[in-house]
């Protein structure tokens, strides 16, 4: 009996079994101090001008196994009364005994979590020690209120740079990688796509990476779309307009299409006959029509070279546009775009159309009564 009572009671404090190199081996592993977490705050209101610093700094005690194991640390986080199904996790060094989580981190958590912005919510937050990959143990849980903000998108994606000498015209600096058009990657796979305007035949550019010029990439030579780092050629923009560019960085391939935008639709001036163009603005770098009569009962769209192959077109809820509000804007050609919609205006009148496709992974439409 009194064996039978020792093996119950091993049984019962035992943690978890690992298995070790022989399948008839196991270690019975003991966690007999467990991990704390505490933080400096119980609240934050994040800041995207503080993007890369502190919001949150957590101090810690690692767990404490017997016999000693090794185990990897991360903190995870989660909306509160949750049980941490969905959750989210950053990892965390086990060498100190302290971090930090930056205004940019905790907002990009949010968000992966669909914690909608500009709103407090209560944020659970635990230290995790896994020490295989099915078997955790976890520290006291925090509740810290968080209130997120609506991210610039020309801080979360990645980008590359079109430094050339076409960019003085555009309203940049020529051949300055830190003042150019960027190239933007909205799905964060090293592929890359965007606008760049040419006012001149024969503009040369090439690409950078971070801003500057080392890493830069030209075509091989042959001018067929191949990339090389070194003895690469200038690439020219034959004739003067709008080029949408998509930049493969790994694969270094590239592509280059004219895409002179205009607006066309029975609720425009010359209906479904003809555009009326977009013209550059070099001070705003957005693409303007100053003035147009819109009428409430037609539909419009946008679309390049009086063509219908790429289209500007709004998701399900900016069909109606509001005077004033800028929205997000979607290019068909991209696989953005469900189905086929309309723009429309709640009010006829002359209005003036502000198009910004200066990052692909937000194209922005504002048209304002006027």
């Amino acid at each position: 009996m009194k064996k039978i009572l020792s093996i119950l009671l091993v049984g019962l404090i035992s943690a978890f079994v690992i298995s070790c190199e022989s399948e008839d081996e196991k270690l019975i592993l003991n966690n007999t101090t467990p991990s704390t977490l505490l933080s400096n705050k119980t609240s934050v209101v994040l800041d995207e001008t503080m993007a890369d610093q502190a919001a949150v700094t957590f101090t810690y005690t690692n767990p404490v196994f017997n016999p000693d194991i090794s185990f990897t640390n991360s903190v995870e986080l989660a909306l509160a009364g949750t049980n941490f199904s969905p959750s989210t996790t950053v990892a965390v060094s086990k060498e100190n005994n302290t971090f930090s989580l930056t205004h940019l981190q905790l907002n990009n958590v949010l968000a992966e979590l669909e914690i909608a912005p500009n709103s407090a919510k209560n944020i659970e937050v635990r230290l995790k020690s896994s020490a295989n990959s099915v078997t955790a143990f976890y520290s006291n849980v925090l509740t810290i209120s968080m209130t997120g903000y609506t991210p610039n998108p020309d801080l979360i994606y990645p980008k590359i740079n079109v430094p050339g000498g076409y960019a003085g015209a555009a309203g940049y600096q020529e051949w300055n990688p830190g003042d150019s058009p960027n190239l933007f990657s909205p799905e964060k796979d090293n592929k890359y796509r965007g606008f760049i305007y040419v006012t001149n035949p024969n503009s040369e550019y090439k690409f950078t990476i971070n801003q500057d010029w080392a890493g830069d990439k030209g075509d091989d030579g042959t001018f067929t779309g191949k990339l090389v780092e070194t003895g690469e050629q200038n690439i020219k923009a034959a004739a003067a307009g709008t080029y949408y560019l998509k930049v493969d960085w790994n694969a270094n391939t590239y592509s280059a299409a004219i895409a002179n935008f205009g607006v066309i639709g029975d609720a425009t001036p010359t209906g479904w006959s003809s555009d009326t163009d977009f013209t550059y603005n070099p001070t705003t770098k957005t693409y303007v029509i100053n003035s147009i009569a819109l009428s409430a009962s037609g539909i419009f769209k946008f679309r390049a070279n009086d063509d219908w192959a790429m289209k500007f077109q709004p998701d399900a809820n900016d069909q109606t546009i509001a005077s004033g509000a800028a929205i997000q804007t979607y290019l068909s050609s991209e696989g953005t775009v469900t189905g086929d919609p309309n723009y429309k205006v709640s009010q006829s009148g002359n209005y003036k159309i502000e198009l910004d496709v200066h990052n692909s992974a937000y194209y922005k439409l504002t048209l304002t009564k006027l």
